[in-house]
């Protein structure tokens, strides 16, 4: 669902990721409810030129289906090093 947002958003399209490289880490998982949980993901896409377009994607999801609700993306403009 994340790609989907960002290809209607104009940011990617299927042939400029390259589909064998992409990294999705859960960075946050909270129990809302008997069989629901309120996700948090930071995902990376790396094109085919090898740029990286990250992604936060925020959706509530169950055993019955992955995606309850809606799903929120916000993409990553800047990554701020760590401050010495």
């Amino acid at each position: 669902m994340t790609f989907v947002h960002l290809k209607n958003a104009g940011l990617v399209d299927n042939r400029s990721i390259d589909w064998s490289n992409i990294k999705t880490v859960r960075i946050a998982s909270e129990k809302i409810s008997k069989d629901l949980w309120h996700q948090v993901y930071h995902i990376t896409f790396t094109r085919t030129s090898g740029d990286t377009i990250d992604a936060i994607a925020v959706n509530d999801a169950s055993h019955e289906e992955c995606s309850m609700t809606g799903v929120e993306v916000f993409v990553v403009s800047k990554h701020l090093p760590e401050a010495k």
